[in-house]
């Protein structure tokens, strides 16, 4: 009976934690680091300020298990993604793949797109942290770059950085200015998914070109979340 009542109570504390994490996400998105207190997130969540505080001991706390938690999500759901290729798949198609889908993610789930440009506002290291915790995403990334580059002549291999360097400009470009990203297409649609897809569009060209991938092996989604897989994790809904 009380080997029962402790996995009750450890259940409720981390349904507890991941209530007050997706609370204050929300929040942190909303209105921005700064202007979210433990008041705040207390009063929204539903539970008291000193629950919070024993959780977590502070905002800072909080903002680094979200930051935890989708590193997790990112890089299973990378995992899952690649796992949907067969083994034989060419290295350039692996690639193209990886990035237009992920970008497919970031575009539909922009929760991610929006904390980063939240932490470039605040201190370096909350910038830092989120990138990469950790590293494991960097070294999936790096992986699937090195063994496209294997063979390849230095004008031919593929640059990691300005992969990432354009697939945060698109994601921010959807997160943080779609007011203007769908005026760039008003005189041909004001549907929000069509904005989305054509903005998808200008990258998956750009990719396909620079890695050379045949017409036949191009993705052609009628809408971007076509593109985006259900991965289950252990925080909140998925995709977040």
């Amino acid at each position: 009976m009380e080997k029962k009542k402790g996995r009750r109570s450890a259940m409720a504390a981390e349904e507890t934690k991941n209530l007050i994490m997706t609370v204050a996400a929300d929040m942190f998105c909303e209105l921005g680091y700064e202007r979210v207190s433990i008041r705040n997130i207390s009063d929204r969540a539903g539970v008291s300020h000193s629950l919070i505080r024993h959780h977590f001991g502070s905002k800072e706390q909080i903002w680094y298990g979200i930051s935890d938690h989708m590193h997790a999500y990112m890089q299973k759901y990378i995992m899952h993604l690649l796992s949907q290729l067969p083994e034989d798949t060419p290295a350039n198609i692996k690639l193209y793949r990886f990035a237009t889908e992920m970008l497919a993610n970031l575009l539909i789930n922009r929760q991610p797109m929006q904390l980063i440009a939240d932490a470039m506002r605040q201190e370096n290291e909350f910038f830092d942290y989120f990138i990469d915790s950790k590293g494991e995403i960097e070294c999936i990334v790096m992986a699937l770059v090195s063994e496209y580059n294997q063979g390849r002549s230095e004008s031919e291999q593929f640059n990691m950085h300005e992969l990432k360097w354009q697939m945060m400009l698109y994601a921010y470009g959807s997160a943080c200015m779609m007011p203007m990203l769908k005026e760039a297409w008003s005189e041909v649609t004001q549907v929000d998914d069509e904005c989305l897809l054509k903005h998808w569009q200008l990258f998956e060209q750009l990719t396909a070109h620079k890695l050379q991938i045949t017409e036949q092996d191009r993705l052609k989604p009628s809408k971007v979340s076509d593109l985006v897989y259900h991965v289950k994790c252990d925080w909140g809904e998925c995709p977040m």
